[in-house]
């Protein structure tokens, strides 16, 4: 992936000045704005990648903003940062036309690797008829998995699974994220549910091969790696 063209809105100097470098290390350009009216302004003229949002900004919120990005015709992935994490803020965000949300403090890698899935989905790489990695396949249409040219079974909740982690492969994907959008749940049930299904579908996808494809990172969620 080339470096991406980003607009951030945060009005904490700081924490943008943390943002900024994280981004020019993974090679994108940011461009940075602490007020509210003015990111409105350049997401509304400027065609950006990715727009990150500050919820809570002195002049407008970033709710408030994406609202009327949104009404506009302005279709550039929204991630909205906030203290307020709350299932009902994510839920108010997500309703508002905000693409993906993350609580404050954030994991700067998680961060990286949000905003590349987002641009990701947004380019329409996502939607492919057929999602390469690797020496694993999936086809999106006929919604069947293959491993080294060997057709995987997979029920229909395991595709599902299979084709999120395709879109993200080679990123960490937080069990929030799974709970969000392969579960629709904007709370986590307190069940063991991802572990299960996470745990049927790399067995599939590891059976009678040498290497695997589907690693747990403790702590936080898994990982798809190529074979």
């Amino acid at each position: 992936m080339t470096g991406l063209d980003i607009l951030y809105v945060e009005d904490d100097a700081r924490l943008a000045e943390e943002v900024a470098r994280l981004m020019a290390d993974d090679g994108h350009r940011l461009s940075w704005t602490d007020r509210g009216e003015e990111g409105l302004k350049r997401a509304a003229s400027a065609a950006f990648d990715v727009v990150i949002l500050d919820r809570m900004l002195p002049d407008l919120s970033g709710i408030e903003i994406v609202r009327r990005l949104r009404e506009a015709g302005v279709a550039a992935p929204v991630l909205m940062l906030s203290a307020l994490g709350r299932a009902e803020n994510r839920t108010e965000g997500l309703d508002a036309g905000v693409d993906d949300y993350m609580a404050k403090p954030f994991d700067p890698p998680e961060l990286s690797a949000r905003v590349r899935a987002l641009h990701r989905r947004a380019a329409g790489l996502a939607h492919s008829a057929v999602i390469l990695f690797g020496d694993l396949e999936c086809h999106v249409k006929a919604r069947t998995a293959h491993r080294g040219g060997r057709h995987i079974p997979l029920s229909p909740k395991e595709f599902t699974l299979f084709r999120y982690f395709m879109e993200n492969a080679g990123e960490v994907v937080t069990r929030e994220m799974l709970l969000r959008n392969v579960w629709n749940l904007s709370f986590d049930p307190q069940t063991n549910v991802i572990d299960v299904n996470v745990g049927r579908l790399r067995r599939k996808l590891e059976e009678g091969f040498d290497t695997p494809v589907l690693e747990t990172i403790w702590g936080t969620g898994y990982r798809l790696v190529a074979g």
